[in-house]
């Protein structure tokens, strides 16, 4: 099941029951930012995830998994692959 739009686990989110977060796939905007680059660009080009896109992995989905504050090293972008059976 996909739970993210840039291959987060929601399921494993520490704020998914604190704020009450359905996962940004099933929410209009983030509760963590007005708005959210990767969700945006997604659902700009229709896209379930990251994982489906032609630009995968891009310089976006990139910097934010690896960010010094936010990211995880690159997990997600392992699950956006996992989710698109490659």
């Amino acid at each position: 099941m996909i739970e993210s739009r840039c291959g987060i686990l929601c399921s494993e989110c520490e704020y998914r029951e604190q704020v009450g977060c359905r996962g940004c796939t099933a929410i209009t905007k983030p509760f963590w930012s007005d708005s959210c680059p990767v969700k945006a660009c997604c659902e700009a080009r229709g896209l379930p995830n990251c994982g489906r896109c032609d630009e995968f992995p891009c310089e976006l989905l990139v910097q934010f998994a690896f960010d010094e504050n936010q990211g995880d090293d690159g997990r997600r972008i392992e699950q956006c692959k996992a989710w698109c059976g490659e």
